[in-house]
């Protein structure tokens, strides 16, 4: 059975609430909302008031992990003073998940490349999961969207480091690129069933940069914004958005579409897809 992927062109705190509200689907409990807080500097990423209806709505506590790059982000007071900066604090409750040891280790016992996931120990204190994404290219996934935020979004410090360099840390930035890449889907699938499937991803596309909000430095948007989507799936909310950019007829498209291409961007949807959590097949329900 194919998921129900909503999605509206037009892009609005009040519409992104509204697709919520359509999925029909409840978080119960302690919900955690997942964002990105945004590199300093950055000028793509989207900002806490597009978010706050939808996370006022919920009665969420919005939730980041360290990075595992140099950066305003890499250190517990550098990302909280950063959070304030960026007006998350002024609006919402904020958790930084691995602002203190030890992390938690999530199993992947059908993982494909690897077996564990690391992730911040105040996980624990939440029993569902928003997972806000701003969909837009990257420099070393191709494109980051649902995927992304449940794998090296959720991760520690640690565990991005473990992901990216495919189950050894020290390989950060020299790992096979298709096996880190295939290490995203794995680790995705984990907090999958950590949440036993109590999650809604929201996927944005809107200031789509070729760039990830986690560079300080990032290319402008180079294709005009296409819409909201929201599905209980995340490997369907991230194949529609990609579909939707190879249906363009935006000028900017192909920028974009060699980005993903270059680096083989949906080898992390494939990947996810085999594992079997969720699937590549939806529908897509369009509201004005």
């Amino acid at each position: 059975m194919s998921a129900k992927v909503y999605f509206s062109r037009t892009i609005t705190p009040e519409k992104v609430l509204e697709l919520y509200k359509l999925a029909g689907k409840t978080l119960s409990g302690k919900v955690a909302v997942k964002v990105h807080s945004g590199e300093k500097g950055n000028q793509n990423f989207l900002r806490p008031e597009f978010w706050k209806d939808v996370i006022d709505y919920v009665g969420g506590t919005v939730v980041e992990c360290n990075t595992a790059y140099q950066g305003e982000r890499n250190d517990t007071a550098r990302h909280r003073k950063l959070l304030a900066y960026h007006g998350w604090m002024a609006h919402f409750p904020v958790d930084l998940l691995d602002a203190e040891g030890p992390d938690l280790e999530l199993p992947i016992p059908n993982g494909k490349v690897i077996q564990k996931n690391y992730v911040g120990k105040d996980i624990a204190l939440y029993d569902s999961m928003l997972v806000l994404s701003h969909f837009k290219g990257h420099p070393m996934g191709g494109y980051g969207g649902a995927l992304k935020q449940l794998s090296i979004g959720v991760a520690s410090a640690f565990g991005k480091a473990y992901i990216h360099g495919a189950g050894e840390p020290e390989k950060i930035w020299t790992a096979d690129h298709d096996s880190f890449l295939r290490a995203m889907a794995d680790a995705a699938g984990s907090v999958v069933e950590y949440f036993h499937g109590n999650l809604l991803y929201v996927n944005v596309m809107k200031n789509m940069s070729v760039d990830c909000d986690c560079c300080a430095v990032a290319e402008d948007p180079c294709i005009g914004d296409i819409g909201v989507l929201v599905s209980d799936d995340p490997i369907a909310i991230d194949q529609a958005c990609i579909d939707l950019v190879y249906a363009s007829s935006d000028p900017g498209r192909p920028h974009l579409i060699e980005r993903i291409e270059s680096r083989n961007g949906v080898l992390t949807i494939e990947a996810a897809a085999e594992q079997g959590y969720c699937s590549r097949d939806y529908t897509l329900v369009e509201v004005e």
